[in-house]
């Protein structure tokens, strides 16, 4: 699996910097719908994702719904670092079943930890799917005394994936 073509690319990922204010992460996670945001340190190192469950936990520790409040608490306070664990890029494709098996979205991460964009549940079923049709396709035979047996094996052998 091509996991750079099917990612998010972290330019198009909705992301929060532990530096934040808990508020600037309530209003980013209100204005975009999401129930689960990924959390960047300063150098841009992928440490964890903040969910709706975090905010609310923050919410019932402190003991209120003011806004104003939430300023004086950073994001990184409420992230929860196990949580949502990102894989590397280059990611083999039973790490990505497994991951995406137990998230709705897996972030990437390079050698360094640098988040690379997120791989979502949906484009790993696409993607499963499209080589699933692939494979099912009748192939059209060879033309005899064409290729060698190594071109057929290399050809034959991509059908598996």
């Amino acid at each position: 699996m091509n996991i750079a073509k099917i990612m998010i690319p972290k330019a198009l990922t909705v992301v929060l910097s532990s530096s934040s204010t808990v508020r600037k992460g309530l209003e980013i996670m209100r204005d975009h719908g999401y129930t689960a945001i990924p959390v960047l340190n300063e150098e841009g190192l992928y440490i964890g994702c903040a969910t709706e469950g975090d905010f609310l936990r923050h919410i019932l520790k402190t003991g209120t719904t003011d806004v104003r409040e939430h300023e004086k608490y950073k994001i990184e306070s409420i992230v929860r670092k196990e949580f949502c664990p990102a894989l590397p890029i280059t990611a083999s494709d039973q790490q990505v079943i497994d991951s995406i098996l137990q998230q709705n979205f897996v972030p990437i991460v390079d050698d360094r930890g640098c988040l690379c964009g997120i791989l979502t549940r949906r484009a790993v079923i696409a993607t499963l799917a499209e080589k699933l049709a692939e494979k099912d396709q009748p192939q059209a035979p060879a033309a005899a005394g064409t290729g060698t047996l190594s071109e057929f094996s290399y050809s034959e052998s991509l059908r598996h994936f």
